[in-house]
């Protein structure tokens, strides 16, 4: 008898289901698997590799240690970067070691990660501070100077080329970034390895504690330097106030701004001893007395300075100089421009936007309200829109883009000074007017990097430029001496004599009876150059063919000629305004703050 095989049916495919297999949704868990399986592999590298595993655990901890002691520790300048600094005992260390074994697991692993993050961007203001410091004299300012970064760009592009700019910004990022990252994770894994060996921990948190403590009472000091610090503290604290500081100086430079010997003084009263004459305000960029003294640079600025006086005096011009102490120090000129002109101390971008929008009488402005002179600026390093010009009561402004220049560009320097100035003879002062002309030229063939720098040609010979292309070709590059203070300093003193020989040949060859020629620098070059501890003082000097002007400076005691002498008088730039009104018959008419 047959077997009879009974029947069976074939499971019902649910209705969810999708009916090819090799469609996504079937083949969806196994790259999640895939992933699982790759990550448990990963993991289990530590149990099939013990003796590298332990390697790497020591060297991550001990990369930890040096990443979070070394940011305590860093000082945020580059002269104070010296290995002493960091065989020291950062207190903060110790207390953050007691809290971090006080706390719960989670807790502590939040905590460690703030305080990672903490230190890391308080290591970004360090290394901040040191940049400030090593090219503007001063720190950082968490409120004002995020603008300046795009300024520190663009001169790394001028000197060393735009690919080296956008790496450097890029670099800059990735390090910032880094920094914070790492130091959270290196502060969660210190954080653990206490929490793991709390016992052993404890004991030596109380050591190290004992012995700051000690240390600090007793002032003991490792290398010259004392043993117990809170550096990093102090740090965090200096940024605090310097915040807290610029918020509450905004309002008090408001009130400041607003009272003016000179605000009140009618157009007719302003300098009538003055009336007919061309004046003329120039600021040679960088000209600081380190050009006049540094024994690097003297010797060759000392020469021209020299020269030029004497080829003035045969041209029948006389000079008196003196020292000026400018608001800032190796850039940011536009503070030393407003400090000059305002008579008020323009020290940061905070204070310069509060008095440029506001009626703060200028010292070029002074010469527009009388009605008498026609003002105009030539502003070769001007490159964008600058409304500036009506506060400092400019009725033309010639850019760097108005002069018609054809040449070369000379590192950040967008035009030679010669052609500047034979441009300002072209378009403005070589003109038949019918009333005389007040200028604020600026002079910009000394800013760094220093190199290439112009030389001087026929002054029948600028014409549109062009003459400049092979002298720009054949000159030193900025990257060859940008990091070699010794030959930044000697073509820095070049680029001096070059800008005073510029100004001096001008006046020379177009000055008249009626010309009178203010000029100084806008602040000292920065530290590579001017040296470590360097003053912020920069020369003066008032040229004149009519003995009445500098007789009216006589009490001033100023030198005779182009430079100063070491013991000449030394005011704060924000003075000069009001004696300058004072010299020429300005009567005062206060305004209140």
């Amino acid at each position: 008898m047959p077997v009879i095989t009974p029947f069976r049916r074939s499971p019902r495919p649910s209705d969810d289901a999708p009916d090819d297999p090799d469609t996504p949704a079937a083949a969806g868990p196994a790259p999640l698997e895939n992933l699982r399986t790759r990550l448990a592999h990963w993991r289990s590298w530590r149990t099939r590799h013990p003796r590298a595993a332990l390697v790497v655990r020591r060297v991550t901890t001990a990369f930890s240690a040096i990443l979070v002691l070394g940011s305590l520790l860093l000082p945020n300048t580059l002269v104070a970067l010296e290995p002493n600094r960091f065989a020291r005992i950062p207190g903060e260390a110790v207390v953050a070691a007691v809290l971090l074994l006080c706390l719960p697991r989670v807790p502590r692993l939040v905590a460690a990660a703030l305080f990672g993050t903490a230190l890391g961007a308080l290591t970004v203001l360090n290394l901040l501070d040191m940049g400030f410091t090593e090219y503007l004299g001063r720190s950082f300012n968490l409120v004002l100077d995020w603008g300046l970064l795009d300024d520190a760009q663009s001169f790394v592009a001028d000197a060393m080329g735009g690919a080296a700019a956008t790496w450097a910004a890029v670099g800059a990022v990735v390090l910032a970034v880094l920094l914070l990252v790492l130091m959270a994770l290196a502060a969660v894994r210190l954080g653990e390895l206490l929490a793991a060996h709390r016992e052993r921990a404890a004991r030596g948190a109380l050591m190290a504690a004992t012995v700051w403590m000690t240390s600090a009472a007793l002032g003991v000091q490792t290398f010259g330097v004392p043993l117990a610090t809170t550096s990093a503290s102090k740090a965090a604290r200096a940024q605090a106030h310097r915040v807290v500081d610029t918020l509450r100086d905004e309002a008090a430079f408001a009130k400041e701004a607003k009272a003016d010997r000179f605000g009140g003084t009618p157009g007719d009263q302003l300098v009538p001893d003055l009336r007919g004459k061309d004046m003329i305000f120039t600021f040679i960029e960088s000209y600081g007395r380190s050009a006049i003294e540094d024994p690097v640079m003297a010797p060759g600025v000392g020469r021209t300075l020299d020269a030029s006086t004497a080829s003035l005096a045969k041209a029948g011009f006389h000079a008196r100089s003196g020292w000026l102490t400018s608001a800032t120090y190796g850039g940011s000129s536009w503070l030393g421009h407003s400090t000059f002109l305002s008579g008020l101390w323009v020290d940061n971008q905070q204070r310069y936007r509060t008095v440029t929008s506001g009626d703060h009488l200028t010292l070029t402005k002074a010469f527009e309200k009388t009605g008498d002179w026609d003002t105009v600026g030539v502003m070769p390093g001007v490159q964008k829109a600058w409304p500036e010009a009506d506060w400092y009561g400019l009725d033309k402004v010639y850019d760097a883009f108005d002069v018609g220049y054809r040449g070369p560009k000379f590192s950040w320097s967008t035009m030679p000074d010669q052609y500047a100035l034979e441009a300002f003879q072209r378009l403005e002062h070589g003109r038949k007017r019918d009333r005389p002309l007040m200028a604020e030229v600026i002079l910009t063939s000394s800013h760094q990097p220093w190199a290439p720098i112009p030389r001087m040609v026929g002054w029948d010979e600028v014409g549109d430029g062009s003459v400049y292309d092979g002298i720009e070709a054949s000159g030193v590059k900025a990257s060859d001496i940008i990091t070699d203070s010794t030959r930044s300093k000697e073509e820095y003193g070049r680029s001096i004599q070059y800008s005073v020989t510029s100004l001096t040949q001008w006046l020379e060859r177009y000055g008249t009876d009626d010309t009178v020629l203010v000029f100084l620098g806008d602040h000292q070059p920065l530290a590579r150059v001017s040296g470590d501890g360097a003053s912020r003082d920069v020369p003066v000097s008032i040229v004149a063919k009519d003995p009445k002007v500098l007789d009216a400076i006589d009490d001033w005691n100023w030198t005779e000629g182009l430079e100063p002498a070491k013991d000449a008088p030394v005011w704060r730039m924000s003075a000069f305004r009001d004696r300058f009104l004072t010299a020429y018959g300005s009567t005062p008419h206060p305004t209140k703050g």
